[in-house]
């Protein structure tokens, strides 16, 4: 069994959705610390040629708090609207806006204040979208305590809980795991590098690696989920 694991996201870039589709299980973290200035809660659509950053204002609290205990802002309704209103003016010329602007219409409008799982829900309709049927795991319904383990140990606690024989990690962590660590426990340890992805924004010159959501508007299901196969296994 091939497992990712991953922090919450929201409405992340198309390299988080690559792993999510390419591994069996996938947990995501809820009961880890929020981190500001972070991409768990913002992220970059297109505007004018040039990326911009949106962001789900949350509620004034401790910076020790878990992502599954932050909540959104107290004007997260006004919030949001003006948002959508910005995906709107932006990408109401796309090609694939009629289909998609209610799907993320929806994805912002979703009941929940609990910042975990309006994220969250906003990865399971996407990933529905897609067509990527992947068993989404929650890390705080696994037995393993996470927060007694540091970075590799976490990881491999939580294989071995889920009886994983394949790890897979972003590129980014090829500094932090050792796979040799993983080998002892019999686990194989991979990293996933996405491969360039162009596609036409526009007339504009590309800006890559922005929210799915802009991959959502320029290109159809079938040609993002080529896309979900651009990558480099090392």
């Amino acid at each position: 069994m091939k497992l990712g694991i991953m922090q919450p996201y929201f409405c992340p870039y198309v390299g988080y959705f690559q792993l999510i589709n390419m591994v069996d299980e996938f947990v995501i973290y809820d009961n880890i610390e929020y981190t500001r200035k972070g991409w768990i809660n913002r992220n970059r659509m297109l505007q004018n040629g040039k990326d911009e950053y949106f962001t789900l204002p949350l509620k004034k609290d401790s910076d020790y708090l878990h992502v599954n205990q932050r909540v959104l802002s107290d004007n997260f309704n006004k919030d949001k609207n003006r948002v959508l209103r910005k995906i709107e003016a932006n990408y109401r010329k796309a090609p694939q806006f009629k289909t998609v602007f209610p799907i993320i219409s929806e994805i912002f409008h979703c009941d929940s204040k609990n910042l975990f799982d309006y994220i969250y829900n906003s990865i399971c309709s996407i990933n529905s979208y897609l067509g990527i049927n992947t068993k989404i795991i929650i890390s705080s319904g696994l037995s393993v305590n996470t927060e007694e383990f540091k970075a590799q140990e976490k990881v491999l606690a939580i294989c071995k809980e889920l009886n994983a024989e394949k790890y897979i990690n972003p590129i980014g962590g090829v500094e932090l795991y050792d796979k040799e660590a993983f080998q002892e426990q019999g686990i194989e340890l991979s990293f996933i590098e996405s491969l360039p992805i162009e596609y036409k924004q526009f007339n504009n010159e590309f800006v890559p690696w922005l929210s799915i959501i802009d991959v959502m508007m320029f290109n159809s299901v079938e040609e993002i989920r080529s896309m979900l196969q651009k990558y480099e296994l090392v």
